[in-house]
């Protein structure tokens, strides 16, 4: 089953930015159970995949174990932790981008 968990500071400012369309926004994110290879790959840390989900001009960004992600079927993805992180719009993409790379590589996904 997938699992997919968003940072507390992630949640809270969507709420605060989407007010009544905060659902929507969340219901984007929870249909990644059904569909855990929706996204667009932006890269990767060591093991850990770089994936994001647009709604309207805003970016998600969450991480991923890339082997499981790489290496399994639709129907054995079990166990995969889907975990959101950082939120953008189109004009601070890439450095948003840089700095969930950056916190990867020098402290791990604890470190989000």
């Amino acid at each position: 089953m997938v699992r997919i968990e968003i940072v507390e500071s992630l949640f809270e400012e969507i709420e605060k930015r989407f007010q009544k369309e905060s659902t929507k926004v969340f219901d984007l994110i929870e249909s990644l159970k059904d569909n855990p290879l929706k996204g667009k790959n932006l890269g990767h840390v060591g093991g850990i995949v770089i994936k994001e989900l647009k709604y309207k001009t805003y970016r998600f960004y969450f991480i991923a174990d890339g082997f499981k992600i790489k290496c399994f079927d639709h129907n054995r993805l079990m166990d995969l932790l889907l975990l959101f992180v950082r939120m953008s719009d189109k004009k601070h993409q890439q450095k948003t981008i840089d700095d969930i790379k950056l916190i990867l590589k020098t402290i791990g996904p604890r470190g989000l």
